[in-house]
């Protein structure tokens, strides 16, 4: 399976750098701030180009290994679509557990023409990733990224099928980091955690498909699973990371994904400076909502509370918080250390195994 003949552009070794090309005008003086008083007037110009540039060749790179996935229920009549990730030469792809919800077989379609049955491995509803695997081999995999590395305003690349148009290409910045949404309500619920908020635009199809960084590398999976209080505009993305990596190889593997529960939905904040010296903590994950009769509620953890540690492990973000609530957790009683109205507070709550269902 052939990729293009773009070169890779000259900013990408260092896409948002000091002296990327997507920060400056390449005639500005190499310490000056960008834009200055000095930039030439085709600024905008050579901005755009190196944009586009950058943009087409990610596209390049990555539309060979983005599938279209036509899911077929039980009866093989067709049961709904979304995108895909290849993971492996020998037809692994990840996409979002809800397009493949339900079902476990179908037909993933590339930009190549070629189209493969697959069947589904593995689907994780509480991350919101599942596994398929293609029949055949020789497949083109995609490079997968770190999303601990992203900054807000960074460039990134959405690629996709939204509404059944194959091999779209949407470009935008982070929004946000450390995003918790919960999509739904009950002991069930299920918490999307340290999302990735993006302006690219994202519609249904799109999920399951890539948000790639500049350098064509696959930082997140996209989503179009968020509450009906988001507004237009506002693209997530489930983060690859240390954790979700784990998720996609256990999946991989055959086997069920477990986790310890506390039923909070939340995201990063800084502490004021008058109450991170007087507690010794700078940041951690505001409590944003609470599970009915869930192992945060029954320990009288409210929304607005910050929890800043767990069993005496700081907690800055999501991302921690989740490393921490591992399947050795599951049964057993966790110290939370939070902040009330500015003051530290502390109490323990006996975690349970999160639903799966």
């Amino acid at each position: 399976m052939a990729t293009g003949t773009l070169p890779a552009p000259a900013d990408v070794e260092e896409p948002d750098g000091p002296g990327g090309a997507l920060n400056r005008s390449e005639n500005a003086p190499a310490d000056a701030p960008w834009p200055s008083d000095t930039a030439p007037a085709d600024a905008d110009g050579a901005l755009l180009d190196s944009y586009s540039r950058t943009v087409s060749w990610v596209a390049e790179k990555l539309l060979p290994s983005v599938a279209a996935l036509k899911v077929e229920d039980q009866m093989h009549r067709p049961a709904g679509a979304g995108s895909a990730v290849l993971i492996s030469a020998d037809g692994l792809l990840v996409t979002s557990a809800h397009v493949v919800q339900g079902s476990n077989r179908g037909t993933a379609a590339f930009t190549t023409g070629d189209e493969a049955p697959f069947e589904v491995v593995g689907a994780d509803r509480l991350s919101d990733l599942a596994v398929v695997r293609a029949a055949g081999n020789g497949y083109q995999p995609a490079t997968l990224g770190d999303a601990g590395r992203l900054r807000v305003g960074q460039l990134v690349i959405a690629i996709g099928n939204p509404l059944g148009f194959e091999g779209s290409v949407s470009a935008g910045v982070v929004s946000a980091l450390g995003r918790s949404l919960m999509a739904s309500a009950g002991p069930g619920a299920r918490l999307l955690g340290d999302v990735i908020q993006t302006d690219a635009s994202l519609h249904p199809g799109n999920s399951g498909g890539a948000l790639a960084n500049s350098a064509g590398e696959v930082v997140g999976i996209n989503t179009a699973l968020v509450g009906p209080w988001v507004g237009q505009g506002l693209g997530m993305a489930v983060p690859v990371n240390e954790s979700t990596r784990a998720v996609i190889g256990t999946l991989a593997a055959g086997r069920r994904v477990r986790r310890a529960y506390l039923g909070i939905g939340g995201g990063p904040r800084p502490l004021p400076p008058a109450v991170a010296r007087a507690t010794g903590f700078a940041r951690g994950v505001e409590v944003v909502s609470v599970v009915n009769s869930s192992p945060a509620g029954q320990a009288g953890l409210r929304p607005r509370d910050i929890i800043v540690s767990l069993d005496s492990k700081p907690i800055g973000d999501v991302r921690e918080l989740q490393a921490v609530l591992g399947e050795r957790y599951i049964g057993k009683k966790v110290a939370i250390g939070y902040i009330r109205d500015g003051r530290l507070a502390a109490c323990e709550a006996t975690c349970v195994e999160l639903p799966s269902s």
